[in-house]
């Protein structure tokens, strides 16, 4: 029997939807039993019996416990499944769109605690982890250099838009906005000092204005 083509294209379509559901469902159930037990205390086991699969499927889908943590991360800090690449979303468009400095900063600021708001924790923990654990370790590492690469094209439009103050040059703007974008400050002053999200974006913003406007 020849199979009609519609049918074959419409069971290929519906097979790449349900091996995406069941990634969105890997990941959410990763980030509830990393919430729930930390990183440490997170399997891939655990994860898969949370989430209504075999170990073999999470394994197929993301390789290693690292691996998994990493994607896990990702979607937190986007806030969403969609894979665009964080300088082509709309947010940092319209950073670099807006022609106020100081509306610049505000705009960032925001992103940036709606960002650490998800994803800071499981930053902290995998800083946690990552003293006793070769793997975490390289895990932080990337994390931390993706940081650092998003710093520097912020530090760099800011200065190619002539919004930094006389003698600021990009590399140091670059190295202040790594130290008060970094998953530390928001452990002091949210999670061990109890700020909300708002009084911790408004003090990043003004501390940014001051340094680098």
């Amino acid at each position: 029997m020849v199979e009609v083509k519609g049918r074959r294209d419409y069971n290929s379509s519906r097979r790449r939807e349900q091996a995406e559901q069941t990634r969105r469902d890997i990941i959410n159930a990763a980030r509830g039993e990393l919430f729930a037990n930390g990183y440490t205390g997170t399997s891939v086991a655990g994860v898969a019996e949370a989430a209504g699969v075999s170990p073999h499927t999470v394994y197929k889908a993301f390789g290693d416990k690292a691996a998994l943590v990493k994607t896990v991360i990702d979607v937190a800090m986007a806030g969403d499944f969609d894979e665009t690449p964080v300088p082509q979303r709309e947010r940092a468009q319209r950073i670099f769109a807006e022609p106020d400095p100081a509306a610049k900063i505000d705009l960032y600021t925001r992103g940036l605690a709606e960002t650490l708001g998800r994803s800071g924790r499981l930053h902290l923990m995998v800083k946690s982890a990552a003293e006793a654990d070769p793997a975490v370790r390289e895990l932080w590492n990337r994390l931390q250099s993706q940081r650092l690469a998003g710093m520097r094209r912020l530090a760099q439009h800011l200065a190619e838009a002539g919004c930094l103050a006389d003698g600021v040059i990009a590399e140091d703007a670059r190295d202040v906005l790594w130290a008060y974008n970094s998953p530390e400050l928001f452990e002091l002053l949210v999670v061990k000092r109890g700020w909300d999200l708002d009084r911790y974006r408004d003090w990043v913003a003004k501390a940014l204005i001051a340094a680098l406007l």
